[in-house]
């Protein structure tokens, strides 16, 4: 018969080997800690007005909250984006619509949301003491563009597709791509109008250089200006990391759209831009975001056609083989 010692340390090791069971069950119950799955975020032009979202969702952790740790990477050009998605080291690329033309020619990737469909970015404007007042009154006259077959190239052969004028109703003039020079042109008269950035044209209307005519917006109608695209590599070998993305970018873009000072002192930060402007800026995009990454047929179809008015392509493509709808938000 064992001694009362030796019955208390006998129930003391089973109690103890109990509770060592116990945990190991628990733990074995308990839901497993995953870890974010890494994603390689590219962006044509980080602080572009329809690429802010990439950036703004990691600085609120509402990627985070999906799931996945990004790592973001401003590349300074769509076809840099496309590089970096040849070479793999790009999973989800943020970009403008024209890069949709690039799948036609074997770029490895697919466009999985509309971002935006509009462009309230780029605007008309003339000289500030000019007589000329609305769109109809720059027929046969000069406007500036950056370079030929660049989108402000195919925005100024829209205005003039828009109000019915032949081809050489208007004359082009490339200034380049800095917003100075445009200012240079447009004070000393060298052209009558020129088509470049909203907020470029901000500074000069406050000196009285420039006046801002119309955006165009009012002429191009809907265009899918703004295009998520995911890598042919992570919609095969992680579709779920995708569809997270794109979760992600809808949240984003609907807290952006929600909370005005919140998302003008991001931007102001991100950007280094006097808050005052990211705030008339972000009264100008207003509602230019999608509210479900839908690809919408009309702007579809005026990208398409800008295919071939840029000579990006010789023939208008089948845009269906260009996108998937697998990775948007399910109808309710």
């Amino acid at each position: 018969m064992q001694s009362m010692p030796r019955r208390r340390a006998v129930a003391a090791f089973l109690l103890s080997a109990a509770f060592a069971l116990g945990a190991l069950g628990a733990a074995a119950l308990a839901p497993p800690a995953f870890a974010e799955t890494p994603l390689t975020v590219g962006t044509a032009h980080a602080t572009a007005d329809a690429e802010l979202p990439a950036t703004i969702g990691v600085e609120l952790g509402i990627f985070k909250k999906h799931g996945l740790d990004i790592k973001l990477a401003d590349l300074g050009g769509d076809a840099r984006v496309i590089q970096g998605m040849t070479a793999g080291s790009i999973d989800i690329g943020v970009g403008g619509g024209s890069g949709m033309a690039l799948i036609v020619k074997g770029a490895p990737m697919i466009a999985v949301c509309e971002d935006s469909a509009t462009q309230p970015y780029f605007a008309i404007a003339v000289p500030y003491d000019s007589p000329l007042k609305k769109l109809s009154d720059l027929k046969g006259k000069k406007i500036g563009i950056t370079r030929e077959n660049s989108t402000t190239d195919w925005l100024a052969r829209q205005l003039a597709k828009s109000q019915g004028w032949p081809a050489d109703g208007i004359t082009l003039v490339a200034l380049g791509g800095e917003p100075s020079s445009a200012a240079a042109a447009l004070r000393s008269h060298l052209v009558d109008a020129d088509i470049g950035g909203t907020m470029d044209f901000a500074p000069m209307e406050e000196q009285k250089a420039v006046r801002v005519m119309a955006s165009v917006s009012e002429y191009v109608g809907k265009v899918a200006s703004g295009i998520l695209y995911a890598s042919n590599h992570i919609v095969q070998t992680n579709p779920d990391a995708v569809r997270a993305y794109v979760a992600g970018w809808l949240e984003t873009t609907h807290y952006m759209a929600t909370h005005k000072a919140e998302t003008v002192k991001i931007e102001a930060a991100l950007t280094h831009a006097a808050p005052e402007v990211v705030a008339k800026q972000y009264d100008i995009d207003e509602g230019m975001f999608t509210d479900d990454c839908a690809f919408d047929a009309e702007s579809l179809e005026v990208l398409r056609q800008s295919f071939v008015d840029l000579k990006i392509l010789p023939t208008a493509p089948d845009m269906s083989k260009l996108y998937t709808t697998e990775f948007l938000p399910k109808k309710k």
